[in-house]
């Protein structure tokens, strides 16, 4: 690799994202996740890796995609984040890639919903679009949904320090 950008490439219901590597700390196949009451939907609950406590959200809740089959298993993404770690629940993992710099567009008017807020650029590939994914906006906005819901858990968006 030339010292470029890295991005590690996921996927989610067919669409393909990236995040930089640096975020990324790891990627497990499965782990049990135990759901905490009343926390809202997008959150699958909480996990133990390694005797850490960690959040898990399910990135299709989080950006309105159609739910994933019984059958199929998640992948848990554990990202390194400023609050701690975190897991994303995606479909399965990609490669690393790194795109030329000057190969970014910003995100397109067309994306609809949550996807359109949580979308920072794109890449466009050969056969596909790579969706840069805002994991610090996405974050956030985890973040002010559980604080605007009072009468809810928060407790599971709060790390050990």
């Amino acid at each position: 690799m030339s010292g470029g950008r890295q991005l590690s490439s996921f996927v989610v219901h067919d669409l393909l994202f990236g995040i930089d590597v640096q975020e990324v700390q790891e990627a497990i196949r499965h782990l049990e996740i135990t759901r905490v009451p009343l926390c809202p939907r997008l959150i699958a609950g909480l996990l133990n890796l390694r005797g850490q406590i960690i959040t898990a959200i399910d990135l299709r809740v989080c950006l309105d995609l159609p739910e994933r089959s019984p059958a199929q298993v998640p992948v848990n993404l554990i990202l390194r984040t400023q609050e701690g770690l975190l897991s994303l629940l995606v479909d399965e993992i990609g490669a690393v890639l790194e795109p030329g710099q000057d190969a970014f567009e910003l995100a397109p008017s067309t994306l609809r919903g949550q996807l359109k807020g949580f979308i920072r650029e794109i890449f466009k590939m050969p056969d596909r679009l790579l969706l840069i994914l805002d994991t610090k906006r996405l974050l956030a906005e985890l973040l002010s949904m559980t604080a605007a819901a009072p009468s809810r858990d928060v407790t599971a968006l709060q790390h050990p320090a």
